[in-house]
């Protein structure tokens, strides 16, 4: 069997965390099967569904490395709805109700006071049909067996399907609603998992009759913990931390793809520069029950970490001419994100304004200019120019590094000195110098 997942966004907005991190678990267990991810395009929605967002989301999923093998549309769908719509009218399984919101949430209203389930009753076959009304459609499910599943995260799943509700399928003006055509597509498709949140898991159990009833084995199932936020709930900043704001922030795709890959699994986040690792890892089996927390900051950590290990060819085109390699290897242990490697630029180069030295730094610093001429830059200039100081000086420690460091970078801290120091200009190390 070749294994072919699904990712199914409504083009009602732009992707989140939340749904980045159901994509990439469908890309992920497909590209570990060596089988097939597509995007379905969930655009039933007319109103609501612009095309700015279609575009928005491949663009998303194309920044995060998810290529796709195939799309398709639902709108462009309708026909074959139709189709097998008809079938299960034709079987008794879709059936027409004209009752209005009103009179449900008062029939809801009665069956809670009286402490039962607020479960849809259906009417007698033979009920009169108003006039003039157009009926909504509702799925019949079969009140027989139990709807039974083993699920990928939550393993052993059982409902009862006489304590639900029919689903509404279809509205009275003949739009459709989520269900019915998400599992005509899944087997039109031919998709063999759905991996979602766990805020899914009824959805699936009237679904698991929905495959049936059309003739069709249903796919296998992975419900997720849905994330939360560092507050420990349910966040609604998760809802709107889109894939432009990440960018913004300057965020690596590989970065959010390795905190995603792995939040609410046993196993480590760890930084990795490429997603094999992450798609050789993945294994539903070691996905907990537990809400899974999206931490920001830990995002950023690991976006950190991950610079560390970049070389430079992966970024060589988002960088300043003047970041040579050897440049990019000596600041990348301190960066939090690419873009602040062109903050190094006056470092290496110039024009440098330097902080004003402390009365007590002047001497190592008038020692450092005096000597700076016999130093050769083609060596190992930063521990010739310290030996020359401490001399001269009789400093040490942090009292002969610290006005140094600060004199030729403006800064208290940064990379290795000795790694640093041969890749700034001579002549403007002995100018800060000197200043």
């Amino acid at each position: 069997m070749t294994v072919v997942t699904r990712f199914a966004p409504s083009p009602t907005g732009t992707l989140h965390v939340g749904n980045v991190r159901t994509a990439l678990h469908n890309w992920l267990w497909a590209r570990k099967a060596g089988g097939r991810f597509l995007l379905r395009i969930d655009d039933t929605d007319a109103e609501r569904s612009k095309e700015a967002y279609v575009d928005a989301i491949r663009a998303d999923l194309a920044w995060l490395g998810l290529d796709i093998d195939g799309e398709e549309r639902q709108s462009e769908r309708f026909a074959l709805y139709e189709a097998e719509f008809e079938k299960l009218k034709a079987a008794g399984r879709v059936y027409a109700c004209y009752e209005t919101p009103e009179e449900l949430d008062i029939r809801r209203k009665v069956l809670l006071s009286r402490g039962l389930p607020p479960v849809y009753e259906r009417k007698p076959f033979d009920a009169p049909v108003p006039e003039g009304v157009a009926p909504h459609w509702r799925f019949r499910l079969d009140h027989g067996a139990p709807i039974e599943w083993t699920d990928m995260v939550r393993g052993s799943q059982h409902f009862e399907p006489k304590t639900m509700s029919d689903p509404v399928v279809r509205r009275a003006d003949g739009s459709w609603l989520y269900l019915l055509p998400s599992v005509i597509d899944d087997i039109a498709m031919g998709i063999t998992h759905v991996v979602r949140g766990e805020d899914h898991v009824s959805n699936t159990a009237a679904q698991i009759q929905m495959f049936e009833a059309l003739g069709a084995r249903p796919p296998q199932f992975a419900h997720e913990a849905l994330l939360i936020g560092t507050e420990g709930k349910l966040s609604k900043r998760l809802g709107s931390l889109g894939m432009a704001a990440l960018r913004d922030a300057g965020i690596e795709p590989i970065a959010l793809v390795a905190l995603l890959a792995r939040l609410g699994t046993s196993d480590p986040v760890e930084p990795v520069t490429a997603p094999a690792p992450l798609i050789e890892s993945i294994d539903f089996a070691r996905f907990g029950r537990a809400p899974a927390r999206f931490d920001e900051a830990e995002l950023a950590l690991l976006n950190q970490k991950i610079l560390h290990h970049t070389d430079y060819a992966a970024v060589a085109d988002r960088l300043p001419v003047a970041i040579t390699e050897a440049r990019w290897n000596a600041i990348r242990p301190n960066l939090m994100t690419v873009a602040e490697a062109t903050e190094w630029v006056v470092v290496f180069d110039g024009p440098f304004d330097g902080p004003v030295a402390e009365e007590s730094d002047r001497p190592v610093l008038a020692a450092a200019a005096a000597a700076m001429p016999g130093i050769d830059w083609t060596a190992d200039p930063w521990h010739a120019l310290t030996a020359e100081v401490k001399e001269a000086t009789g400093a040490k420690g942090r009292a002969l590094f610290l006005p140094l460091r600060r004199a030729l970078t403006g800064r208290d801290h940064g990379p290795d000195m000795a790694e640093l120091l041969p890749l700034i200009d001579k002549g403007q190390a002995a100018e800060r110098l000197s200043r």
